[in-house]
């Protein structure tokens, strides 16, 4: 049974879908290490796109890198629960975040992304938790302490307030300075993915997803929205799917002898 983190230095679990090595977790840490002891349990390789996935087909491994910092052979929600269970020395982290990802988590992408998944991982073993990821794709011209000022508030303030229990933040940064912040709901978009088909050295055919065409939907108070206008996305997302408002009107399609 796990403790609750030294409360005069809180105890923040991070992690990420691009790997232990890339530079986004290692500006995260950076940034949050004014807040308290962060704990940095990553995947051993990128596992972009691998949504809320548990490892379940093999063992994990885990490798010390250096104090406080991890590497797993698996996913962000097996880091999440490793971290707490096994690498944090006993006690409950205060919160967890994930990222920062190279690439945007908007509208329907948030279904695929393991960062929001490592959010959502923290939000479901009761630890606020927020994810974070870059409008930007190169490495090399990333500045992932852009915003690095609004990152670290947002973070003091959900440590301070907390969130409504299922509730988790989703941030995106524009690919620009940014204008502002913008509080927005998930948004909505066509999302079709494309298969590239290609040749092996044998003649034998394979597919390598190669990318998908979008077409955001012009919601004003949609991510989409904010970061087409340069702004700092922030949604609330809620780990329950319930469709509450479709519970009575599916109860009365259910036949009379099976309810």
């Amino acid at each position: 049974m796990t403790q609750s983190g030294n409360q005069e230095r809180p105890l923040i679990l991070i992690t990420n879908d691009d790997g232990h090595e890339a530079p986004g977790i290692a500006a995260l840490a950076e940034i949050l290490e004014p807040l308290g002891r962060v704990i940095s349990v990553a995947p051993d390789r990128e596992r972009s796109g691998a949504g809320h996935a548990l490892t379940l087909d093999r063992p994990l491994r885990v490798r010390t890198l250096s104090k406080d910092c991890y590497a797993v052979n698996g996913t962000p929600t097996d880091c999440i629960h490793l971290g707490l269970d096994n690498l944090t020395d006993g006690l409950k982290p205060d919160l967890v975040v994930s990222g920062i990802n190279r690439g945007l988590n908007i509208g329907d992408d948030v279904t695929y992304s393991g960062t929001v998944a490592g959010a959502l991982e923290g939000t479901l073993l009761h630890i606020p938790a927020v994810a974070v990821s870059s409008g930007r794709f190169d490495d090399d011209n990333i500045d992932y302490h852009q915003s690095a000022g609004f990152i670290l508030e947002l973070c003091t303030r959900v440590l301070k307030h907390r969130l409504p229990e299922g509730v988790f933040l989703n941030v995106n940064i524009p690919p620009c300075e940014p204008n502002g912040v913008r509080v927005t709901r998930q948004g909505t978009r066509t999302y079709r993915a494309s298969m590239d088909r290609r040749l092996d050295p044998s003649g034998r055919p394979y597919f390598w997803i190669a990318g998908a065409d979008t077409t955001p939907t012009d919601e004003v108070d949609g991510d989409h929205r904010a970061i087409a206008d340069g702004f700092i996305s922030v949604s609330p997302l809620f780990a329950n799917l319930t469709h509450e408002s479709s519970l009575e009107p599916l109860r009365s399609w259910i036949p009379v002898e099976y309810r």
